[in-house]
């Protein structure tokens, strides 16, 4: 009995472990089928999903339009320094011992000069530095007259050294004050030398012969020659005689006032530089002490900071002078310019004259001879040209030690009213009619806005919905 059970028992353990094996079995081919593919529907797997819109929400936020452009930071309005003449010409013994003009103190780079310094000497005398358009060509003294006088005397007075009128004639009143002036700078104005004393004398005694012959000529009680009386020939010779003396006596008067009217307190056409703008910036001294001062001596900027850069013709139509620049160094640093002039067409600051009324007369530039602004930006093909920009610093701070370097500067050309709609520029279509719109996705379902587009940028372009209903974070198609 006991024996029979066991064989029961027995036969059921294998019947479960059979059914155990067969329930293994199948899980492991169920698996397997799920996860193999017949070749058509891996293919099948591996195509993209079917393409849909791709979009980006519609922003609320103010547009700020800007012009950026690469430059160079430099000093502006460089320009050569030339003498006119020589510097304290005809000086006492030059002509004698054959002494050539020397430098004897060589300008210096980085000097500010204003209004009356000292640019540099040569031989002992100053080279000064004065405002006014007409350039320095000839020697100044009693006597002479003309415009370039004229800015003499103003910038005397300028200096609080008065020539008693601004008349464009040298006179004794401008000779006093040239004295004055050159006094005040620690110099002697230029004053006859020893030759001009001489010829001065040399005239004097012509004139005093004149006047002995003319008195001779003029003698009464003449005799004849042989002791007789003067006969009708002699009285003819007589008056000849006399006519002759009075013409040297007028001759010689004639030359003792023209020589009279140019004596006195010069200035040499080397001794002054006048320059369209002060103060300026010593850029490059061209040569040094013991160098004679042939060609140019030196070169000056102005004491502003300039950057000169180019933009598309397309940029520019939207820029005009005087718009404040944001100028920012590759370090970092920054500063607020001016936009002084566009495409070479504008007036420059130192055509302006300067700021404390030491420029010149000048009239300020920047119009065609039609008096209209000079056209920049297009071609006659229609096409956009590079514009060239000049940025002024007049207050450069630190980035005057970056001078040579590279500079961004970036010009606000517009702003958005406050807050607006904005989407990406690539959100914008246009009809054949020109109608810019906008495809809106809502719903699964894409539908199209007219909008009236308004400022742009930083990719972005500000949109008015035209009758129809857009907000910000709708979702506006840009690509597929």
């Amino acid at each position: 009995m006991k024996r029979r059970k066991r064989q029961q028992r027995s036969r059921t353990r294998r019947l479960g472990a059979t059914v155990a094996v067969v329930a293994v079995i199948g899980a492991g081919g169920w698996f397997a089928g799920t996860r193999m593919q017949s070749p058509a529907d891996a293919a099948a797997s591996q195509r993209p999903p079917e393409a849909g819109p791709v979009t980006v929400p519609v922003e609320q936020r103010t547009l700020t339009a800007t012009v950026v452009a690469q430059g160079s930071l430099e000093y502006g309005s460089p320009r050569g320094i030339t003498l006119a003449g020589a510097v304290g010409s005809s000086q006492e013994g030059d002509e004698e011992d054959g002494a050539a003009q020397r430098v004897t103190k060589a300008p210096s780079a980085g000097t500010r000069l204003k209004e009356g310094d000292a640019l540099m000497q040569v031989s002992g005398r100053p080279v000064l530095v004065l405002s006014g358009p007409v350039p320095m060509y000839r020697t100044l003294g009693p006597g002479s007259s003309g415009d370039d006088v004229r800015q003499l005397q103003k910038a005397l007075n300028r200096l609080g050294f008065s020539t008693g009128g601004v008349t464009g004639t040298y006179g004794q009143g401008t000779a006093s004050a040239v004295g004055r002036w050159y006094r005040s700078k620690g110099y002697t104005a230029q004053e006859p030398t020893s030759a001009d004393r001489q010829r001065q004398g040399d005239l004097e005694t012509a004139v005093s012969d004149a006047q002995v012959a003319l008195l001779t000529a003029r003698g009464d009680g003449e005799e004849a020659p042989g002791g007789g009386t003067p006969g009708k020939e002699s009285e003819e010779v007589r008056n000849l005689r006399i006519k002759s003396a009075e013409k040297q006596l007028q001759l010689a008067n004639a030359a003792l006032s023209a020589f009279k009217a140019g004596y006195g307190t010069k200035v040499p056409a080397g001794e002054i530089v006048f320059l369209p703008r002060l103060p300026v910036r010593v850029d490059k001294a061209k040569v040094r002490a013991g160098d004679t001062p042939d060609g140019e001596v030196a070169t000056v900027t102005s004491s502003d900071v300039v950057v000169e850069a180019v933009v598309p013709g397309s940029d520019a139509a939207s820029l005009r002078e005087g718009m404040t620049v944001q100028v920012t160094t590759a370090d970092g640093q920054e500063a607020e310019g001016v936009l002084s002039e566009i495409g070479g067409s504008g007036t420059t600051s130192e055509e302006a004259g300067s700021g404390d009324g030491t420029g010149p007369d000048a009239e300020p530039g920047g119009t065609s001879g039609s008096g209209e602004p000079e056209s920049t930006g297009t071609s006659g093909d229609g096409t956009s040209e590079p514009v060239p920009l000049k940025v002024t610093i007049a207050k450069p701070g630190p980035l005057a030690e970056n001078t040579g370097g590279a500079a961004t500067v970036t010009i606000e050309v517009g702003e958005s009213d406050g807050k607006v709609l904005a989407v990406p520029v690539a959100a914008v279509q246009t009809s054949a009619g020109g109608q810019a719109r906008v495809r809106v996705e809502r719903d699964g379902r894409v539908r199209r806005i007219d909008v009236v587009l308004g400022i742009s940028a930083d990719g972005l372009v500000e949109v008015k919905p035209d009758g129809g209903a857009l907000k910000k974070d709708d979702l506006v198609v840009v690509g597929r």
